[in-house]
C-alpha cells in the first residue's frame, strides 16, 4: 500500500515548478491531490482535481478552503506553495512590485493558513507545509523585496508553529537553495557568474521529495524547518 493512501493533500501553485513536481509525486503515493493555482481549469483531470483561485483575493481563497472542507474534510496535508520571485536592486524595485513580493509570497500564505488550519485543528491532525527559499535566513544583493517577503513568511511559520503546538497539526518550512524553475527564464544566468548555473541548480522533483519526507514522518515527529540546497 502506498504511504498516503486515502489522505487528502492540497498543493497551491500546482501548475508548474515544485508545485507540480510536488501533485504528482504526493499522487504516485496515493494522496488525493486537490490542485490550485489562478490557470488552472476547474475539474478532475487524471489523478487530480483542480481548482482554480487568486491566492491574493482573501475572498476567493476563504471560498477555496469552506469549499474543500465541506466536500473532503479537513486536509492532511497542505503544500502552500504558490509564489513570486523578482532578482533587482533595491534602486531599481517599483513599489508596486514590492507590494507583489509581499502580496503573493507573504499574504497569500496567511490567507492559506487561515483558510485550512481551523479546520485541521479541530480534526487534531494533518501536515501544513510552507515553502520558503535560502532567502528566508540569508541575505543576498538584488533580493530586497523577495527577501522581505520570504523572511516574513518564516515568521509567521514560526508563530504558528507556537500557537498550533500540541494541536495534532504539525508545521514545517522547506527552504530551497537555487532550483531550476521557470522563474528562471527571466534572468540570463550566462550573463551572471556569480549566481548558480542552472546545470547546478536543485530539480523541482528534488524539492517534492524533501516535502514528501516531511509529509510522511510519524506523527509524533516534527520537522519544522528543512533546508537543503545544490551540493
Amino acid at each position: 500500500m502506498t504511504r498516503l493512501a486515502r489522505l487528502v493533500a492540497v498543493v497551491t501553485g500546482a501548475s508548474r515548478g515544485i508545485g507540480a513536481a510536488t501533485a504528482e509525486l504526493l499522487a504516485s503515493e496515493g494522496a488525493q491531490v486537490i490542485r490550485v493555482a489562478r490557470s488552472l481549469s476547474a475539474g478532475s483531470h487524471g489523478s487530480f482535481h483542480d481548482v482554480p483561485c487568486d491566492l491574493t483575493d482573501p475572498a476567493q481563497v476563504n471560498r477555496l478552503g469552506v469549499r474543500i472542507v465541506t466536500q473532503h474534510g479537513a486536509p492532511d496535508i497542505v503544500v502552500s506553495n504558490a509564489g513570486s520571485f523578482l532578482l533587482r536592486p533595491l534602486e531599481e524595485t517599483d513599489p508596486a512590485e514590492f507590494q507583489h513580493q509581499l502580496a503573493v509570497n507573504l499574504a497569500a500564505p496567511f490567507h492559506v493558513a487561515r483558510a485550512f488550519l481551523p479546520a485541521m485543528r479541530n480534526a487534531g491532525k494533518g501536515v501544513f507545509i510552507s515553502m520558503g527559499s535560502i532567502a528566508d535566513h540569508v541575505g543576498f544583493p538584488e533580493n530586497s523585496a523577495y527577501a522581505a517577503s520570504k523572511f516574513g513568511l518564516r515568521g509567521l511559520h514560526e508563530t504558528l508553529v507556537a500557537e498550533y503546538r500540541g494541536s495534532g497539526v504539525r508545521l514545517a518550512l522547506v527552504s530551497p537553495g537555487p532550483t531550476d524553475t521557470e522563474m528562471w527564464d527571466q534572468v540570463d544566468l550566462e550573463q551572471r557568474p556569480e549566481l548558480t548555473p542552472r546545470s547546478g541548480m536543485l530539480r523541482p522533483n528534488d524539492v517534492a521529495e524533501a516535502i514528501l519526507f516531511v509529509a510522511t514522518r510519524p506523527p509524533h515527529v516534527l520537522i519544522d524547518w528543512l533546508r537543503l540546497g545544490p551540493a
